[in-house]
């Protein structure tokens, strides 16, 4: 199979889907001559022209907007948001509207449109290049959300995000798109939407991750394997909605659970997960539900030394790790 990067995948994903439905196109900032601006839509200028890879003016509001009127219309759309921070002024159109059209009109009219946002920390992005926003839209019933963390997870994903007939926001951490690599089948696959999937197999206690912090967990747990600790780490992949099954029997088997995300504490994805655990596989566990997260302050911190305080790192995870198979 070929090797291929994160942004690699995404790349392919939306390149093959467009040339599979003519009712896909790409519109969003900077997307056009200038490939993006993580060169996400490189050459699509050139393959698909311009009515189908369409350079927005800086108004995140109006591409989420045409993108409803597109999608409600019968197209595909995918729409781009340059970095997760921008989004805020869309949120009444993908919030407000994108997820209530199938509920609205009783069934009658969907909204089969994607929104990418590259998210995340870690590459000295500051204030407003750095916000992981996931848990806003996981809230809200109507909207699928998918944060990928390798590119076969990628590119499978989001292949069945734009086949999908309900509005998805497709998280990409920034930090993968070059970092992570892996193997990518050549043949056109979907992976199902709403299905977690188990990275590392363990006996001992469970880390429950999306994102980057897959793979830092994935590091941290084989710091600890050194030590005869074996961790089980579920990528959730999907947020909304959440695979409680899957987490739920890793728990029921090691009987111990942490829960890892880059957000903020209070409030996150993993507020859900600890209180799905407690209440369903209390009588299972050995331990509390630990929740290692980011701090809640305002943003991001753009001094290096701010930031690496800020971000969870494999040493991080593996000391709490660490501390909770010793409770």
């Amino acid at each position: 199979m070929p090797v291929m990067t994160v942004i690699e995948a995404v790349r392919e994903a939306m390149r093959e889907e467009m040339r599979r439905d003519s009712r896909v196109f790409i519109m969003g900032e900077d997307i056009g001559a200038r490939g993006g601006v993580f060169l996400a839509t490189d050459g699509f200028l050139q393959e698909f022209g311009e009515q189908r890879v369409i350079d927005t003016p800086l108004a995140e509001s109006s591409i989420a907007g045409i993108a409803i009127g597109a999608a409600v219309n019968g197209m595909r759309p995918i729409a781009e948001i340059e970095f997760a921070d921008f989004v805020w002024p869309a949120m009444n159109q993908i919030v407000g509207v994108a997820s209530r059209i199938r509920y609205g009109t009783n069934g009658t009219k969907f909204a089969p449109m994607v929104v990418r946002m590259p998210y995340g920390g870690g590459v000295r992005g500051g204030l407003y290049h750095s916000q992981t926003i996931d848990v806003v839209f996981a809230h809200q019933p109507g909207l699928i959300v998918i944060a990928p963390s390798t590119p076969y997870d990628a590119k499978g994903l989001l292949k069945a995000a734009i086949r999908c007939d309900d509005p998805v926001v497709f998280l990409e951490h920034k930090r993968t798109y070059r970092l992570v690599k892996g193997d990518v089948p050549a043949e056109d696959y979907v992976l199902p939407i709403g299905r977690a999937d188990v990275k590392r197999q363990g006996a001992d206690l469970t880390a429950v991750t999306y994102g980057l912090m897959v793979h830092y967990c994935l590091e941290a747990a084989r710091k600890l394997e050194a030590e005869g600790i074996e961790v089980e780490v579920v990528d959730l992949r999907t947020l909304a909605p959440l695979d409680r099954e899957t987490f739920l029997e890793s728990v029921r088997k090691t009987s111990k659970a942490i829960v890892v995300h880059e957000d903020y504490h209070t409030y996150g994805v993993g507020a859900e997960i600890a209180a799905t655990i407690a209440q369903d596989a209390f009588h299972d566990l050995d331990a509390p539900v630990v929740r290692l997260t980011g701090p809640d302050v305002p943003a991001m911190p753009f001094a290096p030394t701010l930031e690496a305080e800020f971000m969870l790192s494999p040493e991080k995870i593996a000391s709490a790790m660490r501390e909770l198979a010793a409770y």
